[in-house]
């Protein structure tokens, strides 16, 4: 299927009635969504059994953005895409060109990938995984990289452009599928296995933005949970539960735009899974929790702020050069010898292997009602849980897979569990090896850092 690109821009309100403008002409808010399905069959992200590119779509992927401006005139874009990742130097582009195009300083623009599994891969992400590309797939995978930039671009423009007046409110409800997948083992590391006594995060924060005349422009919603329902041997494009949710959301609000932010589910799957039937009960319950937030949300007052650094995550010491030559040898699996020989070439190339790696952290801070944290990497659970803790669980927003997915990014929990998001991943993300014990606090000091930068 190669879908004509298809092109939605909405507008953010009405003129206010005159005895509610001064209330409602306080903020301004634009939306956009672009269509983003490849338009030629591409390699598909995120599952390292897949053997061929994708042979259709099943549901079309979108890149949706919200613009909004304060009563101070303070500008800021969100952009939600139905792709695997945004990796850095995809990101860095945007940015670039956001801030030549739009005025939009790096803190202002946030970058979310939904990580459907069911999407095309993207840039570099995750190429460790996916030995059976060719260097045709390659190519097909930088035209799409290509265009994908220009379509985030043109849905930011878009989105600006229709600034209109509008009310902003944020609420909060329960969606209750994600499950944990990090399973104690009486011996060894955790297995990838469902487990109904880990930790979860079932929150689901909404930020409904709305005319002036009470119809819905847009909806702005997250959960912790991969978007992992449809497994490695579906080769169609779809934008798995969070597509479904967002499309539902649309054809109840009709000219809304849903767009959807993902949390911190770096150790959480849907369960149960395998299906599109089951993606979309999956969406279909994701979208009745964000309905029941949009009917309770409460308005929001105050201006936007916002924060942007990257902490400098340490590796623990890497492989020396004697123990990669060994894992080229036979009895190492394929993902073990490509990744020890991409990591030989660094050494070849730059005479040492990266010491660590610059995680984006973000702050918003949306009037008196919302903080929230955007992070990069697959973020597990703890960081959510804690961060809520320790801001406040009634306004805090903790988001992953923002602005660029270089790893898992696990707790100290994670780190001392051992098991596939503390260490084995990182062989498909071509990293060096597992965080050092410091990631955590790294990662929660900077956060402080940006909200105590943003505070009133």
């Amino acid at each position: 299927m190669n879908p004509t690109i298809t092109r939605r821009a909405f507008a953010a309100g009405l003129m206010a009635p005159l005895g509610a403008a001064a209330l409602l002409q306080e903020w301004r808010a634009g939306a956009s969504a672009r269509t983003i399905t490849p338009r030629e069959p591409l390699w598909m992200a995120g599952y390292a059994a897949r053997t061929r590119p994708s042979e259709g779509t099943a549901q079309d992927l979108f890149a949706r953005a919200l613009a909004l401006e304060d009563p101070q005139g303070v500008q800021a874009v969100v952009v939600a895409a139905d792709v695997l990742a945004f990796p850095a130097s995809l990101s860095r582009r945007i940015a670039r060109a956001a801030s030549e195009r739009f005025g939009l300083a790096r803190e202002r623009l946030l970058l979310n990938a939904s990580h459907t599994h069911a999407g095309p891969v993207v840039g570099e992400t995750l190429r460790v995984a996916y030995p059976g590309m060719t260097a045709e797939h390659d190519r097909a995978v930088e035209r799409y990289t290509a265009w994908l930039e220009e379509e985030v671009l043109r849905a930011i423009a878009e989105a600006l452009a229709s600034l209109a007046p509008a009310r902003l409110a944020f609420g909060r409800s329960r969606a209750g599928f994600a499950m944990n997948r990090r399973r104690p083992q009486p011996r060894g590391p955790v297995s990838l296995q469902p487990n109904p006594g880990g930790p979860v995060d079932h929150d689901v924060p909404v930020l409904r933005v709305e005319r002036p005349d009470g119809r819905l422009t847009a909806a702005l919603y997250g959960y912790a949970c991969h978007c992992t329902t449809l497994g490695g041997d579906f080769y169609q494009f779809h934008g798995d539960y969070a597509g479904c949710a967002s499309a539902g959301i649309e054809s109840r609000h009709p000219g809304s735009v849903a767009l959807f932010l993902a949390g911190c589910g770096g150790d959480a799957n849907p369960e149960p899974r395998g299906t599109v039937e089951l993606a979309q009960r999956h969406g279909e319950a994701l979208g009745r929790a964000v309905e029941e937030a949009l009917a309770s949300a409460r308005l929001v007052e105050g201006g936007l702020r916002c924060a942007y650094a990257e902490a400098p995550l340490a590796f623990a010491p890497p492989p020396t050069r004697e123990q990669l030559l060994a894992r080229i040898g036979p009895g190492n699996d394929q993902f073990a010898q490509r990744h020890a020989r991409l990591l030989l070439d660094t050494l070849n190339r730059r005479g040492r292997l990266p010491a660590g790696y610059p995680c984006p952290v973000q702050v918003w801070r949306i009037g008196n009602s919302v903080t929230l944290v955007p992070l990069a990497g697959e973020v597990v659970v703890d960081y959510s849980l804690r961060l809520k803790r320790e801001l406040g669980p009634s306004r805090t927003w903790v988001a992953g897979y923002s602005n660029d997915v270089f790893a898992y990014i696990p707790s100290l929990r994670v780190l001392n569990e051992g098991g596939y998001e503390g260490e084995g991943a990182m062989i498909y993300y071509g990293q060096p090896g597992p965080f050092a014990y410091t990631v955590e606090e790294t990662i929660v000091g900077q956060v402080h850092r940006l909200v105590r930068k943003t505070d009133a």
